[in-house]
C-alpha cells in the first residue's frame, strides 16, 4: 500500500470513529478492539442517541458518513435474508443528503471524459442540476441538432472515496469474523465483497447505458412502456447521456388526477411490467421506486435510473415458481426443498425446527383468496424464515423480493383496493404450463444429453479405478448408521422371537412325529433296547427350556 492511500486511509478512520461515537456506536469499535488502535473519540451528542433504536442510530451514522455508506445501505436494504427487520426498515428510509456540486466541476469532468469543452458538445446546457444523488447528478442539456437530453455526470473523487472505505470496510469484516461469532456465521466478508461488487457496477456508467437498451429491446414487446434513448457518442464511464423525457412521477397522484389519467389503469401497467420483467424476460428493474417511473399524458410509462438491475437465470425463475406453487398447494417439503434450491442452507440447521417455520407460514396462506393476500408480505416472510435459520438468498433473488415489495407499494398507493396477485396469477400459470411442456421438458433432456454421455465415457475409467484401488486394499468404507445400537438390540428381538418359534415348531413336529409312529406300530420304539420317543422327548424339552431361559435372559424378547 503507498503512503498516500495509507494516508487517506486513516484520516478516513479517524471520520468514521468520530461519527460512531457520535451516533451512539462507539462500542462497535470497542467489541472489535478498534480502540486500541485509534484514538476514541465521545461527543456529547451520544446523550440525545440514548432514547433511538439502533436502526435508526445505523441509519444515521449511514447519512453522516457519506455517498458511500448511503449507497452500501440502500443495497444493504435489498437483503432482508441478512439484514433484522428492525434494522431494514430504517435502511428503507435512507436519504441522499447530499449537496450538488460546482458547474465548474461537471464542465470539467464532462470535457475530460469527451474530450471537448462543453460548450462545443452542446447547443445549451443547464448549469442548476435537476437532481442530485450520492454518486452524481442530472443536468438538462441540447445537443446541436436541438435534441433534449438528461446528461448524468459522476461526483469528482467518488471511485478515491469510495475504494477507501471499501478497504476499511473489508478490514473490519475481517477483524469481525476473528472476533465475532455472528461475524463468523453470516460470512461477513462475503456480504462486504457483495455489496462492493454492486456498488462498484453503479460507478460505470457504462454498464448502465448497456441495460438501458436491454430494456429497450424488451419495451418493443410492452407496448406501454418506454425506456430513453442513450447517446453513445456522448457516454462514458462516468458521463451518461441519454434522451429527456417528460412526465409525471407516479408518486405525485395530485398531478396525476389533473392530467386526468386513471391510476388504477396505471397501478396495472406497471404491477404488468415488472412482472414481465421477472417471469418472462428474467431482467428486470432493481429499483422500482415512484421516482423512477413517469406517467406521459397517453397513459405510458417510462422507466429510468438502471444502475441497479437484476437478472434472474431460468433455474432461479424456476426455483422461485416452485415456491409459489408449493406454497399455494400447502406442501412443507415442497417450500423447504424450493428455500433449499434457492439459497444456502448451512450443515447445522435445525431441521425440525425449520419445518415448524415453515408449516407456520404455510397455514398462514392456507385457503386464502388470492386477492386478499399481499406478494411483498409474502416474500417478506420468506426471507424471514431464511435469516432465522442463516440461508443465505442469492442476491438477485433477494433483489427480486425487493423490487416485489417496491412495485406493491406503489401500486397500492396508486389504487388501495388493486391486488397484485390478480395481474400475477397469468403469469404464474404460464410458467407451470412451460414447465409441464413436452417440447420444453424435450429441449431441457437435450440440452443435458452431452453431460449424460459424458458421465457415461467416464464410469468405465472409474469403475477400473476402483477396482484397482480395491485390488491394492486401498479402499476403506465406513458406514454410520444413527441410533445403530436401538437398531440391533431391534434386530435382535427379532431374530430371537423367530429362533423360538423356529424351536417350538421343531419341537412339536419331532414329538408328534415320534408319536404317530408309536401308535402306528403299536410297540414300543426301542432302538439298542433304548427308548428312544422317551430320551428324545426329555431332551427336546431341555434344549426348548434352556433356549427360552437364554434369550429371557438377555432382555431382548
Amino acid at each position: 500500500m503507498n503512503a498516500g492511500k495509507r494516508i487517506r486511509q486513516l484520516q478516513r478512520y479517524r471520520t468514521i470513529a468520530s461519527a460512531f461515537a457520535r451516533n451512539g456506536l462507539g462500542y462497535v469499535y470497542q467489541e472489535m478492539g478498534l480502540t486500541q488502535k485509534l484514538q476514541f473519540f465521545r461527543s456529547d451528542n451520544e446523550k440525545e442517541m440514548q432514547g433511538k433504536s439502533v436502526g435508526e442510530r445505523i441509519r444515521l451514522l449511514l447519512e453522516e458518513l457519506g455517498p458511500t455508506f448511503v449507497k452500501l445501505g440502500q443495497i444493504a436494504s435489498t437483503r432482508p435474508d441478512l439484514i433484522p427487520p428492525s434494522i431494514l426498515s430504517e435502511l428503507e428510509h435512507l436519504q441522499d443528503h447530499v449537496p450538488p456540486f460546482s458547474y465548474r466541476e461537471a464542465s470539467g469532468i464532462i470535457e475530460q471524459e469527451l474530450g471537448l469543452p462543453v460548450e462545443d458538445l452542446f447547443l445549451q446546457f443547464s448549469e442548476a442540476p435537476l437532481a442530485a444523488a450520492s454518486i452524481g447528478q442530472v443536468h438538462h442539456a441540447v445537443l446541436m441538432d436541438g435534441t433534449a437530453v438528461a446528461v448524468k455526470v459522476q461526483r469528482p473523487h467518488i471511485q478515491t472515496l469510495i475504494e477507501t472505505d471499501l478497504d476499511i470496510l473489508t478490514d473490519w469484516a475481517r477483524l469481525a469474523e476473528h472476533r465475532l461469532e455472528w461475524a463468523r456465521n453470516y460470512r461477513l466478508r462475503d456480504i462486504v465483497d457483495e455489496l462492493g461488487q454492486a456498488l462498484r457496477a453503479e460507478l460505470d456508467y457504462t454498464r448502465e447505458a448497456r441495460n438501458a437498451e436491454r430494456f429497450g429491446s424488451q419495451s418493443a414487446r410492452l407496448k406501454h412502456v418506454r425506456i430513453p434513448e442513450v447517446y453513445w457518442d456522448y457516454s462514458t464511464s462516468r458521463v451518461l447521456t441519454m434522451s429527456y423525457v417528460e412526465g409525471i412521477k407516479l408518486s405525485d397522484q395530485e398531478q396525476l388526477d389533473r392530467a386526468g389519467l386513471d391510476r388504477r389503469l396505471l397501478a396495472e401497467l406497471f404491477a404488468t411490467t415488472i412482472l414481465h420483467q421477472i417471469l418472462v424476460e428474467g431482467l428486470f428493474h432493481g429499483d422500482p421506486h415512484p421516482g423512477n417511473v413517469l406517467a406521459q399524458q397517453d397513459g405510458g410509462l417510462v422507466l429510468l435510473d438502471f444502475g441497479m438491475v437484476g437478472r434472474l437465470t431460468p433455474a432461479m425463475k424456476k426455483n422461485f415458481s416452485s415456491f409459489v406453487i408449493a406454497l399455494r398447494n400447502q406442501s412443507t417439503k415442497g417450500v423447504i426443498r424450493a428455500i433449499s434450491n434457492m439459497g444456502v442452507v448451512p450443515e447445522d440447521v435445525d431441521d425440525e425446527l425449520l419445518y415448524a417455520d415453515v408449516d407456520q407460514l404455510r397455514e398462514k396462506y392456507y385457503k386464502v383468496p388470492l386477492d386478499q393476500i399481499s406478494m411483498g408480505e409474502a416474500v417478506h416472510d420468506l426471507f424471514t424464515v431464511a435469516l432465522r435459520h442463516r440461508i443465505r438468498i442469492p442476491s438477485e433473488l433477494t433483489l427480486l423480493g425487493k423490487a416485489l415489495l417496491t412495485m406493491e407499494g406503489v401500486v397500492t398507493a396508486l389504487d388501495p383496493a388493486f391486488s397484485v396477485f390478480d395481474v400475477a396469477e397469468p403469469f404464474g400459470k404460464k410458467l407451470l404450463l412451460e414447465r409441464l411442456n413436452p417440447v420444453q421438458m424435450l429441449k431441457k433432456w437435450l440440452e443435458d444429453l452431452p453431460d449424460y454421455i459424458d458421465l457415461l465415457r467416464e464410469v468405465p475409467l472409474g469403475v477400473k479405478q476402483l477396482t484397482s484401488l480395491m485390488r491394492k486394499g486401498k479402499v476403506s468404507v465406513e458406514i454410520t448408521v444413527p441410533q445403530l445400537d436401538a437398531l440391533m438390540k431391534k434386530m435382535d428381538r427379532i431374530s430371537n422371537r423367530l429362533s423360538f418359534s423356529i424351536v417350538l415348531l421343531s419341537l412339536s413336529i419331532v414329538l408328534v412325529g415320534l408319536i404317530v409312529g408309536s401308535a402306528l406300530s403299536h410297540s414300543d420304539t426301542l432302538l439298542w433296547r433304548i427308548p428312544v420317543i422317551e430320551i428324545g422327548s426329555v431332551i427336546a424339552i431341555f434344549l426348548f427350556f434352556w433356549l427360552i431361559f437364554s434369550i429371557f435372559r438377555s432382555g431382548r424378547f
